[in-house]
């Protein structure tokens, strides 16, 4: 007997009810290795790597058969191990983590710019899981990414070899697999303000128990202690629940406002070390004035950069700096970095010719003025056909070519950032 055969023969024979807490013993494993898991969507395949994955659990299998031990039920932390191998070794990573640094999972909290659909299954207006969102996307299918292709979180968990995309969590057809290598709790329209939409903490405690489901409680910790969180929000609380709304504007000036929100942000972050997070990432607010909304909303007739939002922005951002610094003081075991977003992507709105790019103030879905989620569709009239020349995609956020240029400039400060003395912090 062939030692494919015989794998097949041990995954697919007596599956009993019970056996959910190991994915009836390698059953997890030969559906990574075999690169069955539907919410990878890759465009290229994975047939020839699969099978060298494929072939080394072959001969484990093989060596367990041999020592009359039954793979039905294998200790969880043999399929955490096996599992993160399976899904990771079909990717390559574009950068060499430094030291003895793994990230095994990436972790995601936020707003649209990392929703990868999570949206799709809220009762909320801030859906784009119709055209033409996702028109450059694999198959051009419209997944609930507010973006015209792949977002931030996708091209993280690429760079770092992770897996070609973070999938939502409330993807229906997620996958175990999945879990193990992270997925995104983003939802479009969230903030630290309670008042803009919570963040997804509840969800993040559900998830954790289903993995620890999947490989026990000292997997489903290491886990979560090892993995890459990344936190992007702020943005809804400026822009939308303090200038546009004006809902908290009548309650504070903006330097009360901007130490509202840090405080609120630090006790999200002080909750997830609690259930276990030691690696986060915070996204600092971006230059909410360039965007082409806030330039229609605030930037005069001629719809320069609205300072007002830019100067919020930056407030928010040296005060989140320092909260950041005063908890890696309170957390010396955890590691607190601070992403800057703003000055990366004011240079390229300020150099667009450096980088390609031909039109900065505009989005390019409708007249790229205001339009952004339902009010971006297919009906949407004068929708650009160029979109490698713009820097936005809709009123508010950017297209996957400026997120190309901008994570691929980050990727390695993010890496390192998580390196004290050339090892893991």
């Amino acid at each position: 007997m062939s030692t494919s055969s015989l794998t097949e023969g041990i995954l697919s024979s007596g599956r009993r009810p019970d056996d959910d807490a190991s994915i009836g013993g390698l059953t997890l494993i030969a559906r990574i290795s075999s690169g069955t898991s539907q919410s990878t969507m890759s465009p290229t395949g994975s047939t020839g790597c699969a099978s060298v994955v494929y072939h080394i659990i072959d001969v484990i299998l093989v060596e367990l058969v041999l020592l009359n031990v039954v793979p039905m039920r294998l200790p969880p932390m043999m399929v955490f191990d096996l599992a993160l191998y399976g899904a990771g070794v079909c990717t390559e990573a574009v950068i060499k983590l430094p030291g003895n640094v793994t990230i095994p999972a990436v972790i995601v909290f936020g707003d649209s710019i990392v929703d990868a659909g999570n949206n799709n299954n809220l009762k909320t207006p801030a859906k784009c899981n119709f055209p033409p969102y996702g028109r450059d996307f694999m198959g051009g299918v419209s997944t609930g990414r507010f973006s015209n292709g792949k977002v931030p979180s996708d091209l993280i968990v690429e760079e770092l070899g992770i897996k070609e995309l973070l999938p939502a969590y409330l993807q229906p057809n997620l996958q175990p697999e999945d879990l193990l290598t992270g997925v995104t709790f983003a939802s479009g329209g969230c903030g630290y303000d309670p008042l803009t939409t919570e963040l997804a903490l509840q969800l993040f405690k559900e998830y954790t128990e289903k993995v620890k489901q999947i490989v026990g409680e000292e997997g489903q910790n290491r886990i979560v202690k090892t993995a890459f969180v990344l936190v992007v929000a702020g943005s809804n609380d400026i822009d939308n629940t303090y200038f546009a709304s004006r809902v908290r504007k009548l309650q504070y000036d903006i330097s009360a406002y901007t130490d509202l929100i840090v405080g609120l942000a630090s006790t999200f972050f002080k909750e997830l070390y609690g259930l276990g997070v030691r690696r986060m990432g915070v996204f600092s607010a971006p230059p909410l004035g360039c965007l082409p909304s806030s330039r229609t909303l605030g930037g005069g007739k001629t719809r320069d950069c609205a300072n007002d939002y830019n100067e919020a922005a930056q407030m928010f951002n040296t005060k989140l700096s320092a909260e950041l610094e005063s908890l890696n003081i309170q957390f010396p075991d955890a590691r607190l970095l601070l992403i800057d977003i703003y000055n990366p992507l004011l240079y390229l709105i300020q150099n667009p010719i450096k980088y390609g790019f031909e039109v900065v103030n505009k989005g390019c879905c409708g007249t790229g003025y205001l339009e952004a989620s339902i009010f971006c569709n297919q009906f949407s009239p004068n929708t650009c056909t160029n979109v490698s020349g713009y820097i936005f995609w809709d009123g508010y956020h950017p297209t996957e070519r400026t997120y190309k240029i901008l994570v691929s400039s980050l990727i390695n400060k993010i890496a390192n950032g998580f390196v004290c003395a050339g090892s893991a912090c």
